[in-house]
C-alpha cells in the first residue's frame, strides 16, 4: 500500500500539459523580468511595441527561451519525464515562433 501511495505522489505533477504551461510561462516571465530590470521607466506594452518595430522580439524570445533549459533539467532531476516533455514541446513552439519572426514569414 505504501508503494502505491509513493507512485501516486511521484506522478502527481508529471503531466505533459503542466510542462507545456510551465514551458510557455517561464520565457514570458523572463521577458517581464528583463523589462523591469532594464526598461522600468516605460510601460510593458510600449516596450513590446518598440521591440516589434526594431525587430528585437526574435532575439529577446531566443534569450528568454533559454530559461526553459533550467526548468527542463529541474524536472528531469526530479524524474518528472512527462512534464519535461511538455517543456520541450513549449520550447519547440517558441523556436517555431522565433524562426517565423526572424525570417519575416510572420510579422506583428
Amino acid at each position: 500500500m505504501e508503494f502505491l501511495n509513493k507512485m501516486i505522489n511521484k506522478n502527481k505533477f508529471d503531466h505533459l500539459f503542466i510542462g507545456l504551461i510551465l514551458g510557455l510561462m517561464a520565457p514570458t516571465l523572463g521577458i517581464i523580468i528583463f523589462f523591469y530590470s532594464k526598461f522600468s521607466e516605460s510601460n510593458l506594452s510600449e516596450f513590446l511595441t518598440i521591440s516589434i518595430q526594431e525587430k528585437m522580439l526574435s532575439p529577446l524570445l531566443s534569450l528568454c527561451a533559454v530559461i526553459n533549459l533550467a526548468v527542463f533539467y529541474s524536472f528531469i532531476q526530479f524524474d518528472k519525464l512527462h512534464t519535461a516533455k511538455g517543456i520541450i514541446l513549449a520550447t519547440f513552439i517558441y523556436g517555431l515562433a522565433i524562426v517565423l519572426l526572424k525570417f519575416g514569414i510572420v510579422s506583428l
